[in-house]
């Protein structure tokens, strides 16, 4: 996997356990600003042909 790919799933990877984060703090703000992180992260994922469930894969 390039460079690209795996900064992109990286990112997925990120923003999905800020949402998850800020959703068990119960932080509406930061809920709304970790879901348009990670709409943005799959959006760029989708559009290189990236799958970004491989973000959820172990090793």
């Amino acid at each position: 996997m390039g460079g690209f790919a795996e900064a992109a799933l990286e990112r997925v990877r990120m923003a999905r356990s800020r949402l998850a984060a800020a959703q068990e703090a119960g932080d509406a703000y930061e809920e709304a600003v970790a879901a348009d992180e990670l709409d943005d992260a799959l959006r760029i994922a989708r559009e290189h042909g990236i799958d970004p469930d491989a973000a959820t894969d172990s090793g």
